[in-house]
């Protein structure tokens, strides 16, 4: 076998540009793909983290019949004595902080220009509104008792023309069908780095948007964040009771769940794409190989050597090739990963409607990933070399000897 490996090695330096530019290419294969995989794991666990973070919150606890894609303001869709609810909430040792939060559909007009939003009334004082407290580029935060005041996402600020300070007219839906109209000063600008939620989203305290709306002391939900998050099912359990649905991250999340699971199984069909088409470069100098090696392949034979350790013999090249393409795959995929980590790759306001999306998209570093796509591109490498394998072995002596052509 040692043997046999030397041979290799020594074909393969016959020609050492077209075996290096073969591993080569293999090599940028799987960078790519390296880079690919970091981008979808990085990506998948800033959706998650951004959702959870600024829209739906650990858990969640609604009215029974509530439904989030209607955005009601009826009061039997809306949890009653929200605060006394969220306190109650706030008493379980596993929960962090429980806040009420009121949703509504409006309409920004500023000048000439409009825009829908989504209006969202909070407590400004609880510790859930961190996010947007630290993401402030501009002006102040919001007061419980501030009854003129509204913040924008840097987005919309920047899409209308405004600033703080600015004027806006807001109309609102409310919860007896109509739509309410009030003018509002916004306090400050937000920036949470989701363009498409910075775009979409205006803050008001709680106690004003229940009066505009008409949703009185009521609110859509409970927005839950918890000290432990794999808690969030025995707290859920712990909660359920008077009529509420309780609602965890994941099922709150499901369209990116969902998301991740179909990205993960259609990836792996595109890295056997890409693999295959970069493993035909390694089959290509196999097979040229074989054809300019066609009369020492039949003195071999002639002497004695099988076809199995023939085909062998063109296995070990594969693998060595392999080898060479993969270490320079994890040399340039590494610095591809390290490139998505640290800095990101830039799309600006692009997303897909129900994720979240940052301005540029970040990747993540999966050792147990790296290593099945290695794995991966050898086991498809030699699956693909076994046609120049059998193609050498399969050579006639005689014929061999005269060049392939027959006496």
């Amino acid at each position: 076998m040692i043997q046999l490996f030397k041979m290799a090695y020594r074909d393969l330096g016959r020609n050492r540009r077209r075996s290096f530019l073969s591993a080569l290419a293999l090599g940028i294969g799987l960078a790519i793909l390296m880079m690919m995989d970091s981008v979808i794991v990085g990506e998948m666990s800033s959706a998650i983290d951004a959702a959870i973070k600024l829209q739906s919150g650990d858990m969640q606890v609604r009215a029974a019949t509530y439904n989030e894609d209607k955005t009601s303001l009826a009061w039997e869709d809306l949890v009653a004595n929200p605060t006394a609810v969220a306190d109650q909430i706030g008493a379980i040792p596993q929960v962090k902080v429980a806040t009420p939060r009121l949703f509504a559909s409006g309409i920004v007009t500023a000048g000439d220009q409009s825009v829908g939003v989504k209006v969202v009334g909070i407590d400004p004082a609880s510790t859930a509104n961190a996010p947007f407290q630290e993401g402030m580029v501009s002006g102040q935060f919001l007061t419980a008792d501030d009854r003129e005041g509204v913040l924008i996402g840097k987005t919309l600020s920047d899409k209308l023309g405004l600033q703080s300070g600015d004027t806006i007219n807001l109309l609102v839906n409310t919860s007896n069908g109509d739509v309410a109209s009030q003018s509002f000063i916004i306090r400050g600008v937000f920036n949470t780095k989701i363009p498409g939620y910075d775009e979409t989203t205006l803050f008001m305290p709680l106690l004003k948007a229940q009066a505009i709306s008409g949703a009185q002391d009521h609110a859509s939900v409970i927005f839950i964040n918890l000290k432990d998050r794999s808690q969030a099912q025995a707290v859920a359990n712990a909660i359920k009771s008077g009529g509420y649905q309780v609602k965890t991250w994941q099922q709150l999340n499901q369209l990116i769940l969902d998301t991740e699971t179909l990205a993960n199984t259609y990836i792996v069909v595109l890295y056997l794409i890409v693999l295959a088409i970069t493993a035909t470069v390694i089959v290509n100098t196999l097979v040229m190989a074989v054809f300019e090696r066609t009369r020492e392949i039949g003195i071999l034979s002639a002497v004695g050597m099988r076809s199995g350790r023939i085909m062998t013999m063109f296995f070990i090249e594969s693998i060595l090739l392999s080898i060479l393409g993969i270490g320079i795959g994890i040399v340039l995929g590494t610095l591809l990963v390290a490139y998505t980590v640290n800095i990101g790759i830039y799309i600006g306001n692009f997303g897909f409607t129900g994720i979240l999306f940052g301005e540029r998209l970040m990747g993540g570093f999966s050792l147990q990933n790296s290593i099945n796509l290695a794995i991966m591109a050898l086991v498809v490498t030699l699956i693909a070399s076994i046609y120049p394998a059998v193609l050498a072995a399969r050579m006639e002596p005689v014929v061999a000897l005269h060049g392939g052509k027959q006496a």
